[in-house]
């Protein structure tokens, strides 16, 4: 999945001269929590969030104060240099930059100009279309060989009994090289044949590790 598909296209945005009141009342207005801050050409020259504008305001006990400090214009609060994505990056790679970098928005940028914005919320839905948790299924979880070609050759058991797979993830077994847990999400009304038929082909089940009796 790309970036330009999960981005927000129509990004609100400022340049460093404006203030930070105009700052706080887009955040109100738009109930965003990011604000990118380019130049003339579109170009990202920083970023600003809610924790930077709070931090920048007056104290609700500083009144007197609070006009001239609303008034200082966004460079002299913005992060800069800011780290941006392309419309063609991997979502799956930007993730990284999303947990190592503890970011919560990263601008999209292409020819050297702001055409986007991805969220922390954009990631998390993202994950969770990835993942299949958002449609109706069973989560079947398989210990398998690391080897060329076992994953065709499980999903063929689903085939068989004629399953749809709603997602497939792969993930490390503990600290062990030799195994893969498969996890499927699949469109059954009633799993118990296919979990039977796993286990006849020889797969150990991570979840679920127990059959009804009757059916072991």
């Amino acid at each position: 999945m790309l970036v330009e598909e999960i981005m927000k296209r129509e990004v609100i945005h400022l340049q460093a001269d404006a203030t930070i009141a105009e700052a706080l009342q887009l955040l109100e207005r738009h109930h965003i929590r990011h604000i990118p801050i380019v130049d003339e050409s579109l170009a990202v020259t920083g970023i600003v969030s809610d924790r930077d504008l709070r931090d920048a305001s007056p104290s609700v006990f500083n009144l007197e104060d609070s006009e001239h400090e609303l008034n200082h214009p966004l460079d002299s609060i913005m992060s800069q240099p800011v780290v941006t994505v392309h419309p063609l990056d991997f979502v799956e790679e930007i993730a990284r930059i999303f947990y190592e970098q503890e970011f919560a928005a990263l601008p999209v940028v292409q020819n050297n100009q702001l055409v986007g914005i991805v969220t922390e919320k954009d990631m998390l839905h993202t994950l969770i279309q990835l993942t299949g948790t958002n449609v109706q299924s069973s989560h079947i979880e398989v210990k398998v060989p690391h080897r060329p070609g076992i994953l065709p050759e499980v999903a063929s058991l689903f085939g068989k009994r004629n399953v749809n797979i709603v997602s497939v993830l792969i993930y490390p077994f503990k600290d062990d090289p030799n195994f893969k847990i498969l996890v499927f999400r699949i469109q059954t009304m009633n799993p118990l044949p296919l979990l039977e038929d796993l286990r006849e082909a020889g797969y150990e089940l991570m979840w679920p590790n127990t059959l009804p009796e009757g059916n072991q």
